[in-house]
């Protein structure tokens, strides 16, 4: 499974493309740490790609809107 299905998952969808064309009207949008392992999601801007991982304390954080390709 891709971080991007992991998220829809995590956030309820019933696939990614339900999320993404959910994130692309609204001003934040889910993101999930792209690192293996971590499964940590938030609230990011749609064009995040290092938000903080509080689990990973990291800025591996990426919008859904990114990992998709979409900005």
């Amino acid at each position: 499974m891709t971080k991007l299905e992991e998220l829809a998952v995590i956030e309820g969808f019933d696939d990614s493309m339900e999320m993404l064309e959910s994130a692309m009207a609204d001003s934040v949008c889910p993101g999930i740490c792209i690192n293996e392992g971590c499964d940590y999601t938030c609230e990011v801007e749609p064009d995040s790609d290092s938000g903080w991982c509080e689990e990973c304390e990291a800025n591996t954080v990426s919008s859904c809107l990114m990992l998709a390709g979409v900005i």
